[in-house]
């Protein structure tokens, strides 16, 4: 498969299929170090996330590291041009499956630490989670 759309003539003209590609690098460069932030903090922040699983599942701190290694799957799956489809699609049901910790936290009144852990914050977050998908889904596409 190309990465040139098929009524291009040449890939070194402005607006084509070489700008395209060079673009949908950065943009899946980008939503990979997103991930690869957000996987290791998983890591280094296990209760804080711990705190934000939904009551209705069991061992919270194993869901907070199966999660977190999933997006450094899907960092490493998006950061390869080969891989990158997958890892779109992947990411973005990922994101998807993720949606009720972030519910979670929001009913909960965030995580209480600071600015960015404050209610307003929390239910912020909900929304935030719609271009993160487009993201994702653009990636897989692109």
């Amino acid at each position: 498969m190309t990465l040139l759309p098929q009524r291009c003539k040449s890939p070194n003209t402005p607006g084509s299929g070489a700008e395209a590609a060079r673009s949908g690098t950065g943009a899946a460069l980008g939503l990979a170090a997103l991930l690869g932030v957000a996987g290791v903090a998983h890591f280094v922040a296990t209760d804080a996330y711990a705190e934000i699983i939904p009551r209705a599942l069991p061992a919270s701190r194993a869901w907070v590291y199966a999660s977190g290694a999933a997006e450094l799957v899907c960092a490493g799956l998006v950061a390869a041009p080969r891989t990158r489809r997958l890892g779109g699609w992947l990411t973005a049901g990922l994101f998807v499956a993720l949606f009720p910790a972030n519910v979670q936290m929001a009913l909960d009144g965030g995580t209480g630490g600071g600015l960015l852990g404050s209610p307003l914050v929390a239910w912020l977050r909900l929304p935030l989670q719609i271009p993160l998908i487009v993201w994702a889904v653009w990636v897989a596409r692109h």
